[in-house]
């Protein structure tokens, strides 16, 4: 995949407007019908995960977990609102044509059937895999392939954050107060009473 501009004058980091029909990193589910059951999907999703975020709030949990699902709440919203609302307000881009805002035949998809908007490009490595390899051996590589958006870079961070610092985050008061704490000796020797003074 080429084109696209460069981020910084760097030739691995680029801007590369692309129009995804299906899910992060341009996975995509078939048809009319598989359009509108993910938009579905992930309208239901935010809101369990962020009533989810509200208890946690209101309970006062770890920061870290408040912060991880606030990441995905935030960029599973933000690619609802790409799927509910671009392709109604937008006309469709083509490699000649950049997509114009409110068109006056109006968008190129109905409510919930836009396509998502991704634009960071990272292709930081290229060539063959050795032919030693099995399976992959001598094929042709390129990392990192997908495009993808902020939307779906939170996500990722949101989740891989929880699978990394599962332990520190879901600890609770109760198993810091179940760790077992070595109390300190009384080094006090004990002290006779005096004799009471005639």
């Amino acid at each position: 995949m080429g084109g696209g501009f460069d981020i910084l004058g760097l030739n691995w980091a680029k801007l590369h407007f692309v129009e995804n029909k299906g899910m992060a990193f341009g996975m995509e589910l078939g048809g009319e019908y598989g359009k509108l059951a993910l938009t579905l999907f992930r309208i239901i999703a935010v809101a369990v995960i962020g009533y989810y975020l509200y208890t946690l709030i209101r309970e006062k949990a770890n920061l870290g977990l408040i912060i991880s699902i606030a990441l995905v709440c935030a960029g599973a919203m933000g690619n609802i609102i790409d799927s509910v609302f671009y392709g109604v307000f937008f006309s469709e881009s083509t490699f000649t044509r950049v997509a114009e805002f409110m068109p006056e035949n109006g968008g190129y998809a109905s409510w919930m059937h836009g396509h998502v908007v991704d634009m960071l490009y990272f292709p930081m490595a290229s060539g063959h895999w050795p032919d030693w390899m099995p399976i992959i051996g001598g094929k042709y590589f390129h990392f990192f392939r997908p495009v993808f958006n902020i939307a779906d870079a939170s996500i990722t961070c949101g989740v891989l954050s929880i699978l990394i610092f599962q332990r520190r985050i879901f600890s609770t008061q109760e198993d810091t107060d179940a760790s077992p704490q070595t109390k300190p000796e009384n080094t006090e020797e004990p002290t006779s009473e005096a004799p009471a003074s005639e």
